[in-house]
């Protein structure tokens, strides 16, 4: 039975999120974890800023007499962009620019990297995976009719960049991650774990067609385990630890790079504006601007009316969305009317699948025990 609609008093999450719970003042349990365990502990100001200056100095310590002293994954998206420009201009590191071709890059993406990079003077190094193998992967997650469409891109990313630190003994990842505009975490059953091995070889096995020679593969166990505690490989969120807001980042990248915006967060990606923007909420009803506008409701970067109104309209463009399908289903080899098939078949969820969901939750629970890492709890 389908619970009564309803929307969080405080943000704009609401019963989309089917595990969403909300107290006797309508205020949902995102804000409330929010509230309990990062404010407490999130210090954008100067003492962030003093404890990032002592992690820099190990950072460059290891680094002594190497190429390099770090390695960021950067996919032209703001959050990547705004913290390569802080680790070169504020912090004086020396990483190496790691890109990850899978494929569905935008010409924004590309010129928004290139911009950056000329303009640093550093190296970039980027990784083109396999299409006809990242294009069988693809098809396998829309056949198993999941959500998480996004895993075959967003795995390569993760994989190819933990693979290339661990090979050229990199001992620090810049990470662009932060509580500022990601403090609201998507549902599990809208984006399901990236690193799921057990449910990617489960669909991959059930729905693929060609064997995956050459695509990279990264389990949790290898980047949380392995390179973490017996390689001493480092992932450092540096934007948790400084001011950062999306307003002043846009304004920096754009004054000094001719950075471009995009309309959506992830959309320096082809394929996740498509997804992101018409798959999962006109298929499933989950839209991740709920998750993202919600973020930025929390840290004081927009007010909830305006968050309402920009959730009137679509994020996607009604004129050109029949454009995208065209695009989107000639990339992938197939015609547009099976991809519309895709959209419209029964819908799945990870838990028709082999998982390791228990993992994650283990892992997390051990790691938050031992003091390193803080998870929002729910």
């Amino acid at each position: 039975m389908d619970r009564p609609y309803q929307i969080c008093s405080n943000c704009v999450m609401d019963t989309s999120d089917s595990q969403i719970v909300f107290d006797e003042q309508g205020v949902c349990d995102h804000c409330i974890g929010f509230r309990r365990d990062v404010l407490p502990n999130w210090h954008p100001d100067e003492k962030g800023a003093a404890m990032f200056r002592a992690t820099v100095d190990k950072i460059r310590s290891a680094g002594k007499g190497k190429p390099f002293d770090s390695i960021i994954g950067m996919s032209g998206g703001l959050d990547s962009s705004y913290l390569l420009h802080l680790a070169v201009t504020e912090f004086g590191l020396r990483p190496l620019v790691f890109h990850v071709d899978g494929g569905w890059n935008t010409d924004i993406a590309v010129n928004n990297i290139q911009m950056l990079v000329d303009k640093l003077s550093l190296d970039l190094y980027t990784e083109v995976i396999n299409w006809e193998e990242m294009r069988d992967f693809q098809l396998a997650f829309f056949k198993a009719g999941v959500p998480h469409l996004d895993i075959p891109q967003d795995h390569a990313f993760v994989a190819t960049l933990y693979h290339f630190a661990n090979k050229h003994d990199i001992k620090c990842i810049l990470n662009g991650g932060n509580y500022a505009t990601e403090c609201v975490r998507n549902p599990l059953e809208w984006l399901y774990y990236g690193t799921d091995m057990a449910q990617i070889r489960d669909i991959q096995r059930r729905f693929g067609t060609r064997p995956l020679k050459t695509y990279p593969f990264s389990g949790v166990l290898f980047h949380k385990f392995y390179l973490r505690y017996l390689r001493g490989v480092q992932v450092v969120k540096p934007l948790n630890w400084l001011p950062y807001t999306r307003k002043i980042a846009i304004q920096t990248l754009s004054e000094k790079y001719a950075w471009r915006a995009y309309p959506q967060k992830h959309f320096e990606s082809r394929f996740t504006k498509f997804f992101e923007g018409y798959w999962l909420p006109t298929r499933f009803g989950y839209d991740t601007r709920r998750v993202q506008y919600s973020s930025l409701i929390l840290t004081g970067q927009m007010k909830r009316g305006e968050a309402l109104e920009l959730l009137e309209q679509p994020a996607y463009d009604p004129n050109t969305i029949d454009e995208e399908f065209e695009y989107i289903a000639t990339k992938l080899g197939i015609s547009v009317a099976e991809l519309r098939q895709y959209h419209s078949m029964p819908k799945k969820s990870y838990r028709d699948y082999r998982n390791q969901e228990w993992l994650f939750d283990l892992g997390a629970a051990t790691l938050k025990r031992l003091g390193v890492e803080r998870a929002i709890k729910r």
